[in-house]
């Protein structure tokens, strides 16, 4: 593809990503497949199509084809009951708990807000997590509405493992990696540092490019903990590209993965650009249509690493965007300017659109940010305590124990191995002082004695705050 190399170059020059590669697959055939810049900055080690990337949540739709072939062999039904399988599985909602089937699980349509603050390195087993599931609220109804949801998808893969009496990583390896020859593809980012040939993770911040520290996201592995390389990822493009056939294997029924491809629920966004449609959510995939094209993807994004795999099933075309750079919309553009090439269309002007999308999303948030050191703070106040009042263990029953211990004459919490440094925003309430996009605020609540009792945090920002309840001493410890 004359330019596409110009193209892709000059992309990342303009949003500073450090590595990219890039497999597309054409009728059939990988017809371009290659690595463009660092794979690791401080060593000036190149990507290359073997460069092991994280690709985020791209891993969903391996969790929904791990599911299509066990419903091929009938040991799943996408729509009976979840408890039919998992006995203990319990919402916060009896009736959810009662109705979510397999589908619901993997179509973002259970009901529950994101709640990502409960897993993200978190120190629960897959197991534990499920266990906990009861305790977290939900915004609305079953089958209501459409809202993003990982534990739903770990969820979905812990059922896998069930009932495969094995494990999730155990049934994709031998079930979708070992047939497609994806050598290199691995379950974890421990497993990826033991690589020759993998990207390390990176971010851009006050304009300047930094790197990150390797994220493990394990206990969530079904809803985003795969890494893998474009050389990989391509064969993954030609098995749904191929009805579900790899070189003379059939691993997934045609009906199973066109079920995978096919609408489940509406996402509810308003029509943003005139090329796209309505998008829809799929078994693992969001569907939409490019200029009058079904198109169907799914975005990754896990520290230091983004990523976008798409197909166009009807012009037999698929794309896979491997970068080692958090949240960047590069991805986006190189593929749709990839679809107008292959297309034969005039170039819409997406780098520029999303230049323009990602600015504006920057000045929201700090704006957001400035309003809420501005609009609410009541200036003059005091904590009604000393500081020593507000240490300890706190403890949610699915968020788990938030610790706040003085650092330097202020205060600190941790939860999850993250730590919020604080200081006093008004009375009994502190806000993180390193504001990130969304302030974190935490209000002290006291008993009718006057002890501090509980904290509430807003760690999910669609329910009422999260309540942590002060641990007695003796368990605490």
């Amino acid at each position: 593809m004359q330019g596409l190399s110009e193209f892709i170059n000059k992309a990342m020059q303009e949003w500073k990503i450090p590595g990219l590669a890039i497999a597309i697959v054409k009728d059939s055939q990988i017809i371009f497949c290659e690595g463009f810049g660092k794979r690791d900055v401080e060593q000036n080690l190149i990507v290359t199509p073997q460069t092991l990337f994280a690709i985020g949540s791209c891993t969903k739709p391996f969790t929904t084809m791990a599911m299509g072939i066990l419903a091929d062999r009938g040991k799943l039904d996408w729509d009976r009951p979840v408890r039919n399988y998992l006995p203990t599985f319990k919402l916060y909602d009896s009736y959810a708990t009662e109705r979510m089937t397999p589908r619901d699980l993997v179509t973002h349509r259970s009901g529950l807000p994101r709640h990502d603050a409960m897993w993200y390195k978190s120190p629960f087993t897959r197991k534990e997590i499920f266990d906990r599931l009861q305790y977290l609220e939900p915004t609305h109804e079953l089958r209501t509405i459409f809202q993003y949801q990982s534990l739903m998808y770990m969820t979905a893969g812990y059922l896998v493992g069930e009932i495969a009496e094995s494990s999730w990583e155990e049934f994709v390896q031998q079930e979708i990696f070992n047939p497609l020859e994806m050598r290199d593809s691995n379950f974890s980012v421990e497993t990826s540092q033991q690589a020759d040939d993998f990207a390390l993770p990176y971010q851009e911040k006050s304009d300047k490019v930094e790197r990150l520290p390797f994220c493990n996201v394990d206990v969530i592995g079904p809803a985003g903990s795969i890494n893998s390389n474009v050389a990989d990822m391509a064969k993954w493009l030609l098995l749904h590209l191929d009805r579900g056939k790899y070189g003379e294997k059939q691993i997934i029924s045609p009906s199973n993965l066109s079920e995978m491809h096919a609408p489940q629920i509406a996402l509810g966004q308003p029509l943003e650009y005139n090329e796209l449609f309505y998008y829809f959510y799929g078994l693992g995939w969001e569907i939409t249509s490019y200029r009058g094209h079904n198109l169907i993807q799914h975005g990754g994004n896990i520290d230091g690493f983004s990523a976008l795999t798409t197909l166009l099933p009807q012009d037999n075309i698929g794309i896979v965007v491997l970068t080692n750079m958090a949240l960047n919309l590069v991805p986006d553009t190189v593929t749709y300017y990839i679809c107008d090439r292959l297309l034969g269309l005039d170039e819409a002007p997406w780098n520029q659109r999303m230049k323009e999308k990602y600015a504006q999303s920057k000045e929201s948030a700090a704006k957001a940010k400035e309003q809420i050191a501005v609009d609410y703070r009541k200036t003059g106040t005091q904590p009604s305590h000393p500081l020593e009042d507000y240490t300890g263990y706190f403890e949610h029953p699915a968020y788990g124990i938030l610790s706040i211990e003085i650092n330097d004459e202020r205060l600190t919490a941790t939860h999850n191995s993250i730590i919020y440094k604080l200081e006093h925003y008004h009375y009994d309430i502190f806000v993180e002082s390193e504001l990130g996009e969304r302030p974190e605020l935490i209000s002290f609540l006291t008993d009718t004695k006057g002890n501090i009792a509980s904290l509430s945090f807003s760690l999910e920002p669609t329910v009422k705050e999260i309540l942590f309840t002060r641990m007695p001493e003796s368990k605490s410890h």
